[in-house]
């Protein structure tokens, strides 16, 4: 057999007002036993005094029934006991009969006045209780930024002002699951409490415990509505029902919780149809530009291979054709190859595997590898005759060269100048690519070494990854990369990875080596 938690309560106010009754006639019978020496005396009318004092007195924490109670009971005992003759209702004087009727007066008055004071007091502070409560709430929540930290707010707001556990279920696709993230543990509900959750959702009514729908169930359901979103459920565990002040204050702290819910669902609907968006317009334009470069080196190979396979040629125009698949082979390679070097990159494969080295070795092999794009322009090497062995991953700093002079290449006027220059100090090694002709925007500044990112300007093709490549290749040597316009015209892109200076052991096993 259940408890009826009406009949729990109704009981537990009962007894709480017959102590409250009962401690009224003690206080006074112990005030009329104190003052019993002053009966048989004229001074009768003291003892007025004080039983108006006690009635004032218990009027400031009883209820109005005992203070009525203690008002009536006071005017009997100080007639019966008090006033002549004594032991009797009867009074003789007048002024005694008016004085008695205006102690029954002023004890009643008295006693509804102070408890009203005492009452509105308490309302006041209810009020201020409840506005401070809601201050808190929203400030809170105002100041979480995600659904977890919403969900802690929340829960700590329910908990601490209303002493009850709280559940939430949240929506995706109006399926309700268990929010278990933040700082709700993981509770083990069973079916027939998420199918009422649910139910609460779809209904957008208040369901469950002390409600017409679900009263058996161990929680209360209320929907969290916004004005465009219902982002769930939250459910309630209380042992007894919520007062009507209650009830009123649970439904605002529900209509924030909603409102701040909505505002974080809604803010990652923004972010990720903007995420879309913009994978959207990358994705074409990347389909685009790789459709494009893809597109020039395997035509003129095919229609070199064409011209090959189809007619017969002279020894030159073999050796013209087979030079024009070559370049395309190479243009074809290096595309693939930034593109393998970017993925390494995103997957955070790339690591610097350092050993000593000539930089002399470096830059003549760019520079053999480029030397046809270089035949435009006056390429200027400038490498000091002592500069001493560096600590380098030879593979990373081949590209992160040959992309900086190709670059150069591609964005300098024909027959202008191209400068590398490479110099060691305070144990870092400092390397230059600068060419002539156009300068750098402050926007192209701040992007270029983004990915796929390409000068409006530029004349080159390519997808707009090299750079991001040798910023990548750069920072796995824990060195950094920097550019800026030169003042005659066009830039200057600065490389320094720290290396310490080798010991004479270290060049002497190079140089057996």
């Amino acid at each position: 057999m259940t408890d009826n938690p009406k009949t729990g309560i109704f009981s537990s106010r009962f007894f709480f007002s017959i102590n409250h009754y009962l401690l009224s006639v003690i206080i006074i019978g112990i005030t009329v036993i104190i003052c019993a020496p002053l009966s048989n005396s004229q001074s009768y009318h003291v003892v007025s005094f004080i039983l108006l004092f006690v009635v004032s007195f218990l009027a400031t924490f009883m209820r109005m029934g005992s203070v009525l109670l203690a008002a009536a009971l006071s005017a009997i005992v100080w007639n019966f006991f008090f006033i002549p003759p004594h032991f009797t209702f009867h009074i003789d004087k007048v002024e005694d009969i008016l004085m008695f009727g205006m102690f029954f007066i002023i004890a009643l008055l008295n006693g509804i006045l102070t408890t009203r004071v005492r009452r509105q007091k308490q309302l006041a502070k209810e009020r201020e209780e409840r506005t401070s409560a809601l201050f808190l709430l929203t400030k809170g929540l105002s100041n979480a930024s995600g659904i977890d930290a919403v969900l802690n707010v929340a829960r700590d707001g329910i908990e601490n002002n209303f002493s009850c556990q709280s559940v939430f279920f949240l929506q995706n696709d109006n399926k309700l699951s268990l929010a278990t993230s933040g700082n709700q543990p993981e509770k083990e509900l069973n079916e027939d409490v998420l199918q009422q959750a649910q139910w609460a959702f779809n209904q957008s009514v208040k369901a469950g415990k002390y409600t017409n729908s679900f009263s058996e169930a161990d929680y209360t359901f209320y929907p969290l509505m916004g004005t465009r979103l219902n982002t769930g459920v939250v459910a309630i565990k209380s042992g007894k029902p919520l007062k009507d002040d209650q009830e009123t204050i649970i439904t605002a702290f529900i209509t924030l919780i909603s409102n701040a819910l909505e505002r974080e669902y809604l803010g990652e609907l923004a972010q990720k149809a903007r995420f879309l968006d913009e994978s959207d317009k990358l994705y074409k334009a990347l389909f685009n530009s790789i459709s494009h470069e893809l597109r020039i080196p395997v035509a003129t190979i095919m229609g070199a291979s064409d011209t090959l396979l189809t007619s017969e040629h002279s020894g030159k125009d073999q050796s013209v054709l087979f030079s024009e698949i070559f370049t395309a082979s190479l243009r074809l390679n290096r595309l693939i190859e930034n593109l393998l070097n970017m993925s390494r990159l995103e997957s955070g494969r790339i690591s610097a595997h350092l050993d000593w080295y000539d930089i002399n070795d470096l830059v003549n092999e760019v520079s053999q590898d480029l030397k046809d794009e270089l035949k435009p322009f006056s390429f200027v090497v400038s490498v000091p005759d002592d500069l001493p062995l560096v600590k380098i991953d030879y593979g990373l700093m081949i590209h992160v060269l040959y992309n900086l002079v190709f670059n150069a290449t591609q964005h300098a006027p024909a027959a202008s100048e191209i400068g590398l220059s490479v110099s060691h100090r305070s144990d870092e090694l400092i390397i230059e690519v600068e060419n002539s002709g156009a300068s750098f925007s402050e926007q192209d500044i701040k992007n270029v070494f983004k990915k796929f990112f390409r000068v409006e300007v530029s004349r080159a093709g390519g997808l707009g990854l090299g750079l991001s490549i040798v910023k990548g290749f750069v920072e796995a040597h824990n060195g950094k990369i920097s550019v800026n316009n030169r003042k005659g015209g066009g830039v200057r892109f600065t490389i320094s990875i720290p290396t310490s200076s080798p010991q004479i052991e270290n060049a002497k096993m190079m140089q057996y080596d």
